[in-house]
C-alpha cells in the first residue's frame, strides 16, 4: 500500500473469506494494543505473536509496516464513526457530548499512532483528509440534529468543535481524570445564550 490510497482502498482489501478475517481482526485487535502500549515502532512479530498467529499471516495481510499502521488508524476511525450512528436515538444534547467524549478519548489514545502516520505519510496524505472526511460527516450530523433542537448554539460549526476537542486532549499539565471534566466545562459554552445573557452574568453588575 502507497501513501496514495483511499480510505476505500484499505477498506476493499480485508479478507472475505471467514478464517482470513478472523485473522485479520486479531492481527488489527493485537497492533491496536500494541501500538498504544509502544508507539508506532512496536515489534511485529510482538503483534503476530498477541493475535496467535505466524509472522507470514501478518505480512500476508499487512506487507510493510505502514500498511498495518494505517489498517488501524482507519479501523479506529470508523469505530469513532458508528458510534455516532449509534447515538442518533439519543437525546440531541445527550448524543452529542457522548460522541465527542469518544473523540476525546480516541484523540487522546492514539496521539502515538497519529503521529508515526503523520512522519510518514503527511498530513495531507489521501489517507488523512478521506478519515477527516468521515469524522466531520459523523460529527457534524449529531451537531446539527443538537442545534434543530435548540440546545446547541447555531453559530458553531463541526470544525470548532473538533478542534475545541483536540486541543483539551493535548492540556500539557492535565491529569487524564482532568481532561473529560474540562470537556464538560467547555461545551456548556455551546448551549445557546439565554435572551438579554452578554455573557458577563453577575459580573457585569
Amino acid at each position: 500500500m502507497t501513501s496514495t490510497a483511499t480510505v476505500t482502498d484499505l477498506t476493499a482489501n480485508r479478507p472475505k473469506r471467514v478464517d482470513a478475517r478472523r485473522n485479520y481482526d486479531k492481527l488489527i485487535a493485537a497492533a491496536r494494543e500494541a501500538f498504544t502500549e509502544e508507539g508506532g515502532s512496536a515489534s511485529l512479530e510482538e503483534i503476530a505473536r498477541r493475535a496467535g498467529v505466524g509472522i507470514a499471516t501478518l505480512y500476508r495481510n499487512f506487507p510493510t509496516r505502514q500498511d498495518l499502521l494505517e489498517a488501524v488508524y482507519v479501523e479506529e476511525v470508523e469505530a469513532v464513526c458508528r458510534t455516532a450512528e449509534e447515538l442518533l436515538g439519543d437525546p440531541p444534547w445527550d448524543a452529542l457530548v457522548a460522541w465527542l467524549h469518544r473523540f476525546l478519548d480516541y484523540v487522546a489514545t492514539k496521539q502515538a499512532l497519529s503521529q508515526e502516520l503523520f512522519s510518514r505519510l503527511g498530513r495531507d496524505s489521501v489517507v488523512f483528509t478521506g478519515c477527516r472526511t468521515l469524522f466531520y460527516a459523523a460529527g457534524e450530523k449529531l451537531l446539527l440534529r443538537a442545534q434543530d433542537a435548540g440546545v446547541v448554539r447555531t453559530d458553531v460549526g463541526i470544525d470548532d468543535v473538533v478542534m475545541l476537542v483536540a486541543g483539551i486532549s493535548k492540556v500539557p499539565s492535565a491529569s487524564p481524570e482532568q481532561i473529560p471534566r474540562l470537556l464538560d466545562i467547555a461545551l456548556e459554552g455551546l448551549r445557546p445564550k439565554a435572551a438579554g445573557d452578554d455573557g458577563l452574568g453577575a459580573a457585569s453588575g
